[in-house]
């Protein structure tokens, strides 16, 4: 009996998208698992810095995981965050500490050290994911996340881009322009640092065919990955008093609508773009009105991703290679 042929795609598996899990299997051999962290930084865009408002949408709470807690040390978070998720995955082997809560980047650089300094030393953390924001960089700091890849730690930055369009960055009190983001990003790369981005889909005014064609700009990008979420507003936000003063400007996607138009997205990525996400999910008790989604949980989310992909017969980088021959 001849057994079924399993289609393999320019990643190396089966999967129609380059996945995040997979990636980290070729690179450690096993399941790893983020452990998220609060240092206690703070932002630019709220310290008077830039802004005192910060970006309309940003609420960290909404995306904290109830094991983090500002405030304790550092060691204890891992611990706590380990023993979190070694009952919830218990096939994950490694960890790395994600400092998650708004610029992680944003100290002196003699703090940085000790900060990051307390996460790689825990014996169970094999590196550290940091995100912060492309203009809470400079050649000194990339110099020292350099110097810790060096060590064979992995080093990984994951930069809030939010949108290629300026107009919508303005919007958004996001407080630099996409150039900023072009230059950490290539800044980052020269020096060997694994680099990330995030977006979010359907950020005011902007239309299906903006946020399509942006593809075009995140793969002229040197990254490794890129994680989305989609539009989501949030009670005491900047954002909530925009929507109730012009809510013309904002468009909520069904379910399957929004899986269409990732995919329409997808199709037009690089392939080595590993995907880390492509939706969020936050407790409904931050969310401004109840989701247009219901409670539908993020594995069920990639199963209809993956449902949807084959129905349309396409994966990741179908059209970005197409034009390309």
């Amino acid at each position: 009996m001849m057994s079924a042929v399993v289609e393999t795609y320019p990643w190396g598996d089966s999967r129609r998208f380059n996945s995040y899990s997979a990636y980290f299997r070729r690179l450690f051999g096993s399941r790893v698992q983020k452990v998220t962290i609060d240092a206690g930084f703070t932002c630019p865009n709220r310290d008077g810095s830039i802004s005192s408002g910060g970006c309309t949408f940003c609420n960290n709470d909404a995306f904290s995981p109830s094991y983090s807690h500002k405030g304790y040390p550092i060691a204890r978070q891992i611990e706590e965050g380990i023993l979190f998720h070694r009952n919830r995955y218990r096939k994950a082997q490694k960890y790395l500490a994600y400092f998650q809560s708004y610029s992680n980047t944003y100290k002196p650089l003699a703090e940085l050290r000790e900060i990051y300094g307390q996460a790689i030393t825990h014996p169970d953390v094999a590196g550290i994911v940091v995100g912060t924001r492309p203009d809470c960089v400079d050649e000194a700091k990339l110099d020292y996340f350099a110097g810790l890849a060096a060590q064979g730690y992995y080093v990984i930055l994951e930069y809030g881009i939010e949108s290629v369009y300026d107009e919508t960055l303005r919007r958004v009190n996001r407080g630099h322009d996409f150039a900023a983001a072009v230059r950490a990003v290539e800044m980052t790369k020269a020096r060997g640092i694994h680099c990330g981005a995030h977006f979010i889909l359907g950020l005011p005014d902007e239309t299906d065919e903006m946020l399509v064609a942006q593809a075009g700009a995140i793969n002229a990008l040197p990254l490794d990955t890129v994680k989305f979420h989609q539009l989501q507003i949030f009670k005491d936000t900047l954002m909530a008093r925009d929507y109730a003063a012009h809510p013309d400007a904002y468009r909520f996607r069904t379910l399957p609508e929004y899986i269409d138009l990732f995919i329409d997205l997808l199709e037009r990525l690089r392939p080595d773009l590993v995907i880390e996400r492509f939706a969020g999910e936050a407790p409904p008790r931050y969310h401004l009105n109840p989701s247009p989604w219901g409670s539908v949980r993020n594995e069920r989310l990639l199963q209809l991703l993956e449902k949807r992909l084959e129905e349309r017969g396409t994966w990741q980088g179908k059209l970005f290679l197409t034009d390309r021959t």
